[in-house]
């Protein structure tokens, strides 16, 4: 973990070292009883959920943060362990997905999280947020679909993708605007990470 952590820019204290370790276990234990990720090896599970977690870091902004479609809680968990002051909301339809969210955020002392069982178009907190966050949810248009109206009037929506998603741009309609960054994911190969954030123009 230390290892692929400095690969980074960032430095980390132990801590938030053995968070995401003790992260890694609960998920692997977890995941010889119900199957919450079809990765199983602990290497990729370092590169696939911490590493591809943290490269979201400098994109958030704000203070509140919603993770749609969270799955067992990436990137949102490792989000909140090393951004303490922000609150994260993790939602997702999948039950044991958020059963083990709830666990791990107790677990891990992480009073900024809460977990929220339902799906995106149904959810209704109350109120918008700075940031929403989206990983390897949908394409595009129908993310925006999903948890557009979430965002907050000045907020940004991440949307985390694999390739550079040239397609889903073209079938992007306002009043969304895009700016799109090649995130640099150590141990994934260049150009297979990127991140669109899409902005309400006006």
């Amino acid at each position: 973990m230390k290892a692929a952590l400095s690969k980074l820019d960032t430095s980390f204290d132990d801590d938030v070292v053995a968070r995401f370790e003790l992260l890694l276990d609960e998920l692997e234990r977890w995941n010889r009883k119900v199957n919450l990720t079809a990765i199983r090896n602990r290497d990729e599970m370092v590169t696939a959920h911490i590493l591809d977690s943290l490269v979201a870091r400098p994109l958030l902004q704000g203070k509140t943060i919603l993770d749609v479609g969270t799955g067992p809680g990436f990137p949102g968990l490792p989000l909140a362990i090393v951004a303490p002051d922000l609150e994260f909301t993790l939602l997702d339809s999948n039950n044991k997905k958020i059963m083990f969210v709830q666990h791990a955020a107790g677990l891990l002392g992480l009073d900024n999280v809460t977990a929220v069982k339902g799906r995106g178009e149904d959810y209704a907190p109350g109120h918008r947020f700075d940031t929403v966050i989206a990983r390897a949810l949908a394409a595009l248009p129908r993310l925006v679909e999903i948890a557009g109206h979430h965002v907050g009037e000045d907020g940004v929506f991440v949307a985390l993708k694999g390739r550079y998603p040239t397609e889903e741009l073209e079938e992007l309609t306002a009043p969304w605007s895009h700016e799109v960054k090649e995130l640099r994911v150590p141990g994934l190969e260049e150009g297979s990470r990127h991140a669109v954030l899409l902005r309400q123009a006006g």
